[in-house]
């Protein structure tokens, strides 16, 4: 084994050679075994320990067991305690995500303060093929049965081309003690029930079924690659990118056969769940929205529109002179002038200050509001000029208005009111801007 794996490090992970190498050890046999091979191989390693205070003695034995055998063998050894159960009763999440937020946060710290460039855990086949049958229980996407990525970051799983049955023969040959953790008994957890029960059938089923499942994997991620690659085509030609927004154009979308599977994969990275509601928004009215946890889908006219939830949308702001106030799109200034000498296309605006009512109060827009727009006759309401600029919904919720009392002086980076215009006798000149950031 320790052959194959020098062989599999070369083929697929040479860049390993040289590098300060950080190992996840529990102690259990897995771990264990991966401590050992590589204590036999050409790298600089050291080991990191998490003890969860799960099972109390056993927990504190596994620390111990850990420690003095890289005592023993001369090897660095990391070690640190988390109050587990409740960090989940906190974040309000399962020991089993608790425990892996806490570990993976602790190994990333270590890896930045102590000079690591990798990490390397001790996932098998085994491993990949639990995760597999687990997500196929729970109903996945493609990239939910490709199996554990090999490389993740600075991640690094070396024993995924070998099964559990293989570690523990190695284990027993080469008197590689290991510690057993009572929990992995208990068919408590779901994988801990396929471990226990499917596994078994599907090994007796079929000798070879590991070999079976592993040649599958690399169909599997044949497939993705030339999905990815497909899906990466379309977006370019359907989606748009505006201003931190995604602009979705629905009718292009509707001329692909199967376009339900391109908009699950351009929005599976924000955090979507509801897809139902999510293909249904293709012909539903303007305005219907769907929620993740950080960001909205909205169908406005021809497009869904994707952007990351407001957190707090102020109602007004005061800005006076010799004031500047951050908006979303930007810094927005107020400074007086002595003559007018720039023209930003609409993103700089002088305004003759006798004619203000300072502070000017700075709000969203609402219904019946209405201005003077520059350089036209007449007035217009703020509801169609949004229409006849083509707003979207999203568009008009982040526009902000600079009023003067209940007069519009600006609608922000787009139109001025002429009412507020400079003109021969202006004495008094205030500059504004707004300043992209």
């Amino acid at each position: 084994m320790r052959q194959q794996l020098q062989q599999h490090l070369n083929d697929n992970f040479a860049f390993l050679q040289g590098k300060q190498l950080l190992l996840a050890i529990s102690g259990g046999i897995d771990s264990m075994v991966l401590l050992e091979l590589f204590r036999n191989l050409p790298y600089t390693i050291a080991v990191a320990h998490c003890n969860f205070g799960l099972r109390a003695a056993e927990s504190d034995g596994d620390e111990d067991f850990v420690k003095q055998w890289c005592a023993k063998n001369n090897i660095r050894f990391f070690t640190t305690r988390f109050a587990t159960q409740e960090y989940a009763e906190t974040e309000k999440c399962s020991i089993q995500l608790a425990a892996r937020e806490l570990r993976y946060n602790w190994f990333s710290a270590l890896l930045e303060n102590e000079g690591f460039d990798y990490l390397l855990t001790a996932h098998h086949l085994d491993d990949t093929l639990e995760t597999f049958l687990i997500n196929l229980t729970r109903g996945t996407g493609l990239d939910g049965l490709t199996g554990i990525p090999a490389q993740n970051g600075t991640v690094i799983r070396p024993l995924l081309p070998f099964g559990r049955d293989e570690i523990e023969a190695y284990a027993v040959a080469n008197s590689i003690a290991w510690r057993e953790d009572s929990s992995n008994a208990s068919d408590k957890y779901l994988r801990n029930r396929i471990r226990h029960q499917v596994v078994p059938i599907l090994k007796e089923l079929n000798p070879n079924f590991l070999n079976g499942f592993q040649d599958t994997l690399v169909h599997l991620q044949q497939t993705e690659s030339l999905v990815q690659d497909a899906v990466t085509e379309l977006y370019s030609k359907i989606v748009t990118e505006k201003e931190e927004q995604l602009h979705i154009a629905i009718e292009k979308l509707k001329l692909i056969p199967n376009y339900k599977a391109y908009l699950y994969q351009w929005l599976k990275p924000y955090g979507f769940t509801a897809w139902d509601d999510i293909y249904n928004l293709i012909n539903a009215q303007s305005g219907k929205q769907v929620f993740s946890e950080n960001y909205r889908l909205l169908k406005d006219r021809d497009y869904l529109l994707l952007e990351k939830q407001q957190v707090h949308r102020t109602q007004s702001i005061e800005i006076t002179e010799n004031q500047e106030v951050t908006l979303e799109q930007g810094r927005l200034t107020l400074y007086s002038v002595t003559n007018v000498t720039e023209d930003r296309g609409g993103k700089v605006i002088f305004v003759d200050k006798d004619k203000l009512k300072l502070p000017l109060i700075l709000r969203k827009w609402k219904e019946g509001d209405y201005f003077y727009p520059s350089g036209m006759t007449g007035r217009k309401k703020i509801s169609k000029y949004f229409k006849d600029e083509k707003f979207s919904l999203i568009d008009k919720e982040n526009c902000w208005l600079l009023c003067s009392g209940d007069e519009i002086v600006w609608v922000v980076g787009k139109r001025s009111d002429r009412r507020f215009e400079i003109e021969q006798e202006t004495n008094n000149i205030i500059k504004i801007e707004l300043q992209l950031l």
